[in-house]
């Protein structure tokens, strides 16, 4: 969230300023590759979606312990899906199009994460961690299939171009309104079905935490889920490449794998080494993070932040002016968000 809200602007203005290598190759990070290919800035949305999964067992067997039925969770969830659809399209739409439909964007990150989030719920209270896992291995492998094996008119089966993949032809073909790259969506229809299995292994980690293993069982476990996932990402990258905005199998088995490592390495050091007060910068922003991500997108913190700061970096040269007034802005977030948590006002879908 603080990449995403201001962090990963200033950091990539920095490029080819300080001399250094290092610096630059931080500001190559953030930014998504044209096609095939992956950075980490790759990373942070199927992370989020990682994240919805890992926080449901917790709270799905909280709500089954103080005597809400399946029905309750059910319906929970899905007016949850719906608040955060709804949310993500007038996010992706403002100022919203009212009167030319065609222009609306359907898809969106609110929404895939709110269509994750309950297709989750209804899988883990009915099924076996096991029964999911397999879930996870036959869709990966479906969707491998399907863009390989299913013809685009004009560019037969397994082409993984641009233009001739079976997802983008399948948005053009029947996902109304908007599309964000013109002859795709990355977050359009197809895509759905991997990007769902994020979550669903999200779950599967938030499990592992909620055992009653000993803290190294637990870490070992989540380590070995992580390298298994990296690996096998690394090798279907071989033949499905790496790519986000295809969604590929071998991106999210990568993903997956980065995720499970990420939760082991902070679940040993905030739970187990109990360092904790070096994340209350982040703390703050992610526990309104629907806040900070709308805020962010109907704010104008850069413009705020220029006129405040303004004065105090003029005589900088310009390229630098540029990366203080996104420094000023990212703060000025963080700032928000704490008068926030100060209050106690939490944001919650």
């Amino acid at each position: 969230m603080l990449l995403i809200a201001g962090g990963g602007t200033f950091l990539v203005l920095m490029k080819d300023l300080t001399g250094l290598a290092w610096v630059d190759w931080i500001a190559d990070q953030l930014t998504h590759p044209a096609w095939h290919g992956f950075t980490f800035y790759d990373f942070i949305f199927p992370l989020f979606l990682f994240l919805a999964g890992v926080s449901l067992p917790f709270s799905l067997n909280r709500g089954l312990e103080m005597g809400l039925s399946k029905s309750d969770l059910y319906r929970k969830a899905f007016w949850r899906m719906v608040i955060l659809i709804a949310l993500g399209i007038l996010d992706k739409n403002a100022p919203f199009p009212f009167f030319e439909p065609s222009q609306i964007r359907l898809g969106s990150v609110l929404g895939r994460i709110g269509l994750a989030g309950f297709v989750t719920t209804l899988l883990y209270l009915n099924f076996s961690g096991r029964k999911r896992l397999s879930l996870v291995g036959i869709i990966l492998v479906l969707y491998y299939a399907a863009l390989f094996l299913i013809p685009v008119p004009g560019y037969g089966a397994g082409n993984l171009t641009m233009e001739g993949n079976l997802v983008g032809w399948i948005d053009r073909t029947f996902l109304p309104g908007r599309l964000l790259q013109k002859i795709y969506d990355e977050l359009g229809l197809l895509t759905q079905f991997p990007a769902i299995c994020l979550t669903i292994l999200g779950a599967m980690a938030g499990d592992i935490l909620r055992t009653n293993w000993k803290d190294n069982r637990k870490i070992q476990t989540l380590l070995l889920a992580g390298v298994t996932g990296i690996a096998l990402g690394l090798l279907w990258d071989l033949h499905f490449p790496i790519n986000k905005h295809l969604w590929s199998s071998s991106f999210i088995c990568l993903t997956a794998g980065m995720a499970f490592i990420f939760l082991a390495g902070f679940y040993f050091v905030i739970d187990v080494l109990q360092f904790r007060k070096w994340a209350f910068f982040f703390m703050v922003i992610g526990m309104n993070s629907i806040t900070v991500y709308l805020a962010y997108r109907f704010i104008n913190f850069s413009h705020t932040s220029k006129l405040l700061f303004g004065g105090l970096y003029a005589p900088a040269p310009e390229p630098w002016q540029e990366v203080f007034q996104a420094f000023g802005a990212m703060m000025l977030v963080w700032l928000f968000l704490y008068f926030l948590y100060r209050q106690k006002i939490f944001l919650k879908v």
